[in-house]
Formats: structure tokens, C-alpha cells, sequence
């Protein structure tokens, strides 16, 4: 009886700790995306990005070692950092130093200086990352997750088509057997021509999901988290037709903001054990 007895208390204290542990990953994860400090013009994005319940679905924790793909101006670098910075990792692998896209130096030196005088970004560990030239994002296997968001497209649309297959190579290498891969991307419908892909900015989910199984992922789970039932993926400057965008100017914009942002997919691959 007293074994009994002690079996479940003890079963009842790890539950309590589980259970107080899991609400303090998404306390850190909900203070981040709802503070103060990050900027009015990024939290202004979160009725399309749903940045919390995209983590949370991806399975974010702030014990994790994170590498976030091509932060550019750092929209969720502000959320990530401060969130990883007490228990976690954060790599943001950004453009190449030695790149010569002027965009990407200027975009690349901004992003320091944050991590250089933003508090909250003082424990950010900077890498390099182009797809087929800078794919050393982490040391391999030391990632609990790899994030891209909307930067399928640009790989594909690259010269070199072998491109966004090196990506998620890239991504595969730095993982840890079991981590994960989360992917949000503007979506085209799969009745659209292929050719649409090189063009509109949009991919087929069908095509992303392919890609990260050559890579050797298994998708765990799709979400409609990011999606957009009123975009049709058709515009005429692709998706750079909508917000935050607007290509257009102040042609037909107040069209354009009506639909909000793009139609995503988001899906959660994983690193097979």
C-alpha cells in the first residue's frame, strides 16, 4: 500500500511538473510575440502571420536550438530572441558576407547592428546561408528546429533550379535525428500550371512536400494556420501584388488590402531517428 501510495504521488508531481513546464513554454512564447518591444509595423502583420499559434504548432520550445532561414529585416528574429535567449539557441542564418547583391549587404549589416545594440538580440549566433554556396547554417545534428518562411519561391525562381533541393539538403545536415522542419510558403493551387511557380512568387504544396522528401523529411502535419480563403493567387504582379508589398502603388490598393496577405501552407516535416 505504501509503494502504491508513493508510485503515485510520484506520478501526480511529475504530471504537475509536465503540465507547469508545458505552460511555461508558451508563456515565453506568448510574452514574446505580445511585447512591447517589438515594432509596431511587425505585430501589425500578426493577424496574417500568426506567428504564436505557428510556433506552437511547429512544436517551438525555448530550450530548443533554433535556426531561423534568411531573417532578413529580423520580422520573426524579434519574437525568436528574446524567446530562446535564457534557455535556448538562436542562429539566424542570414545573406553570405561575402555576397555581391548590394540588397543583401545592406540587408545583412542592419541585422547586425540590431544584434549589436538590441538587447534582445545579444545572444543571437549569426550564420551564412545560400542554397548552394552557404549551407553550413549549424554544426550538423545540433538542431532541435529549422524554420523558412516564405522563401521557397525565391529558390525555386533562382537561376539554378538544384537550388531549393540544396536548401532543404542544408537543412536535413543541420538537424538533429527527430528535430523539425517547419515550412511556411505562398500557395498556389495545384490546378495551376507548373510554369506559374517560376513567376507568381506562389508554390504548390504538393511540390514542397516532394522537395523535403528528396531531402529524406516525413511530413508529420499540414496546417491551415496561415491561410487565406479570399486570395486567388492570380494578381498581376504575383504576390508581391498584396500587402505588405504593393507592387501596384496606389492602383486598385485598397482591393489588394481587403485580401490581406497571401494563401500559405504551413507543414511540419521531421529529421527520421
Amino acid at each position: 500500500m505504501k509503494f502504491a501510495l508513493k508510485s503515485l504521488l510520484v506520478a501526480s508531481l511529475t504530471l504537475t511538473s509536465t503540465m507547469a513546464l508545458s505552460h511555461n513554454h508558451e508563456s515565453s512564447l506568448s510574452h514574446a510575440v505580445q511585447s512591447s518591444e517589438r515594432s509596431a509595423k511587425n505585430s501589425a502583420r500578426d493577424e496574417y502571420r500568426h506567428p504564436e499559434q505557428t510556433l506552437a504548432f511547429f512544436g517551438f520550445k525555448p530550450t530548443m536550438t533554433v535556426v531561423e532561414i534568411a531573417p532578413g529585416g529580423g520580422w520573426y528574429s524579434e519574437i525568436l530572441a528574446p524567446a530562446l535567449k535564457e534557455q535556448g539557441l538562436y542562429y539566424a542564418a542570414h545573406f553570405p558576407s561575402d555576397s555581391s547583391v548590394g540588397y543583401y549587404q545592406r540587408s545583412l549589416a542592419a541585422f547586425k547592428q540590431k544584434v549589436a545594440e538590441d538587447e534582445r538580440f545579444s545572444k543571437v549566433e549569426i550564420s551564412e546561408f545560400a542554397p548552394l554556396t552557404h549551407t553550413d547554417i549549424a554544426p550538423a545534428g545540433t538542431a532541435d528546429m529549422v524554420l523558412t518562411f516564405r522563401n521557397v519561391h525565391n529558390w525555386y525562381m533562382g537561376k539554378d533550379t538544384e537550388g531549393a533541393l540544396s536548401a532543404f539538403k542544408s537543412f536535413y545536415t543541420a538537424l538533429k535525428p527527430g528535430g523539425t522542419l517547419g515550412v511556411v510558403e505562398h500557395r498556389l493551387d495545384e490546378s495551376r500550371a507548373d510554369e506559374d511557380q517560376k513567376s507568381t512568387g506562389y508554390m504548390k504544396q504538393s511540390y514542397v512536400v516532394d522537395l523535403a522528401k528528396k531531402a529524406g523529411f516525413e511530413l508529420v502535419a499540414t496546417s491551415e494556420i496561415n491561410a487565406n480563403p479570399k486570395d486567388t493567387a492570380d494578381h498581376p504582379k504575383g504576390v508581391w501584388t498584396l500587402p505588405p508589398s504593393l507592387r501596384l502603388g496606389e492602383k486598385d490598393a485598397d482591393k489588394y488590402k481587403a485580401i490581406g496577405e497571401s494563401d500559405r501552407m504551413t507543414l511540419k516535416f521531421k529529421k527520421p531517428l
